[in-house]
């Protein structure tokens, strides 16, 4: 006799198709750090939320100086530590320069392994030798330069280079060559905010019609006045061919108190932002989240105000080691910039700069990372990761390298649609490499020999 399949009741479909709940920690993206927590730091303990949220404030009393630092924290940081710090900025090619917000987000009962800190804030103790192939301009952007502060590497993109000066200065700046004042170790190339060197690049981009995308950069566009934004973005709005444009600033990460009290120019960006709607031109607002810890209720209350103004953010991030060089950490990045309406855009693989070999990791890295986020949230939310390859490629989606030998760490990538029939160089960070391409990078005589063995195997 033949036996019937079983049909399961409407019941039993229903709770078979259904997902279990969620585990409370797949949203911990949107725990954000509430309360006066600045208060913690013995300096602005009897620092008010007004004072605090007041962008002039936060200005007027960023920490240029170790002394400044030790006064800040007092007894939480270590006699040790400040004095590793005051080492480290004798020796740093980039300023420093931090905001007391970005300041009050360290744990300072552990400053060492802090993501903040890391990124700002340099240790003699942690340095490492640079690559021995990095050079000062790794990405060629002033070869690039038709005329001072114009980056043309993309046929229809240009990189406009407002201003040289930012509301923090980052350690692992791609423009060290240019940003900040000039270190003991370092003189820069000089790009102020000069209406006259301004006028040069608008005639070029004037004169060029293939150029529809214009990034406002620099240095900073927080720093740019609201006069200056609004001259800025409507002279170049009224180019014809100009179609969009992107103001470029790290400032909602690291001083979101602007956006909240400084209405001269959040009205000025927005005013830019409507005209270029009213011409069917996109006009947005590019940001800079490389962790979580960065991205606090006062963060969703500036980021708020922009969205509620029709402004779109999205965030162009930096792969960096012991930062947000894992799974975890990244996956929360993303989620978290999300939930505050923030779209991930980019993580980019760090470049070969002055200074901070510590803090790059590996293109492997880069990799895993990005495999394991695909997928935790929505495609539009999900970062490409890219490598900006050194020499002036331009970037390159990390995994679409032609050749990567992870023993010697050089990866070759080609840019067939910006500079056909040339390739381009990345190298991982040596002591993180194995045994045998260590000692190979020891020996000064192997260096070409690699090169050479990977530029063979990319089919060169």
């Amino acid at each position: 006799m033949t036996q019937l399949p079983v049909v399961p009741n409407e019941t039993e479909e229903t709770e078979r198709k259904v997902r279990p709940p969620a585990d409370p920690s797949t949203m911990a993206h949107r725990d954000l750090l509430d309360g006066e927590f600045w208060r913690r730091i013995p300096a602005f303990k009897d620092v008010d939320e007004a004072t605090f949220l007041d962008h002039r404030w936060q200005m007027k009393n960023t920490i240029t100086k170790t002394s400044k630092l030790l006064a800040a924290v007092e007894s939480l940081a270590s006699d040790e530590f400040i004095a590793d710090a005051d080492k480290g900025f004798e020796i740093a090619p980039m300023a420093v320069r931090v905001s007391p917000y970005m300041l009050s987000l360290v744990d300072w009962s552990n400053p060492y392994s802090d993501p903040i800190r890391a990124q700002f804030l340099p240790t003699a103790s942690t340095r490492l030798p640079d690559h021995p192939k990095l050079t000062f301009d790794s990405l060629g952007e002033q070869g690039d330069a038709p005329v001072p502060g114009l980056t043309h590497r993309y046929p229809d993109k240009a990189l406009f280079l407002a201003l040289d000066t930012c509301p923090v200065y980052c350690r692992f700046c791609t423009r060290s060559y240019a940003v900040g004042p000039d270190q003991d170790m370092v003189d820069k190339v000089s790009l102020k905010a000069s209406p006259k060197r301004w006028e040069v690049i608008f005639e070029y981009i004037a004169s060029r019609p293939e150029l529809e995308d214009i990034v406002i950069s620099g240095g900073d566009a927080w720093n740019l006045r609201a006069a200056q934004i609004e001259a800025l973005g409507n002279r170049l709005l009224d180019i014809p061919h100009v179609r969009r444009m992107r103001f470029a600033s790290k400032g909602p990460a690291v001083m979101p108190q602007k956006l909240l009290t400084d209405d001269d120019w959040f009205k000025a960006l927005v005013g830019v932002v409507e005209r270029g709607r009213s011409m069917q031109k996109d006009v947005m607002l590019h940001t800079h989240f490389n962790h979580p810890n960065e991205i606090t209720a006062i963060t969703e209350k500036a980021l708020g105000r922009l969205f509620s103004a029709g402004v779109h953010v999205r965030n162009q991030s930096v792969l960096q080691r012991g930062v947000n060089d894992s799974i975890e950490t990244m996956t929360l990045l993303a989620r978290r910039c999300a939930w505050v309406g923030v779209h991930p855009y980019y993580v980019y693989q760090h470049d070969m700069v002055k200074g901070v070999e510590e803090l790059r990791t590996t293109v492997f890295t880069a990799e895993t990372i990005e495999k394991h986020v695909r997928g935790s949230t929505a495609g539009f939310n999900t970062p490409t990761f890219v490598v900006d390859a050194p020499g002036g490629g331009g970037k390159r989606s990390v995994h679409s390298y032609e050749h990567y030998d992870r023993t010697t760490g050089i990866s070759v990538y080609t840019a067939p649609s910006v500079k056909p029939g040339q390739h381009f160089l990345y190298f991982d960070p040596i002591d993180l490499l194995p045994e045998e391409g260590q000692k190979r990078w020891a020996d000064e005589s192997e260096h070409q020999a690699m090169i050479d063995e990977a530029l063979k195997a990319a089919g060169t």
